[in-house]
């Protein structure tokens, strides 16, 4: 049985120079997973207290006050 050996190089030539683009969009992944992290929590806050049977504007205050702290949460995060 023989193995196939592909060189990944060629001794004496140089290789051009990749250019990756992948470093620039990560603010899109950041803005991507952070708002995907927000609607979870959110609406499973909002569901915890609609299901202790809390009044609707119980459950608007959960909410909001779950969206800040969600957000102030990111803020520090993207800060340190």
């Amino acid at each position: 049985m023989s193995l196939l050996v592909i060189p990944t190089s060629v001794p004496g030539l140089s290789q051009p120079a990749e250019r990756h683009r992948t470093g620039r969009a990560a603010w899109l992944r950041a803005a991507v997973l952070g708002a995907d992290d927000a609607i979870v929590s959110t609406a499973s806050l909002m569901l915890g207290v609609a299901a202790a049977e809390a009044t609707r504007s119980s459950i608007l205050v959960a909410g909001i006050a779950g969206l800040v702290a969600g957000a102030m949460s990111m803020a520090v995060g993207e800060y340190v």
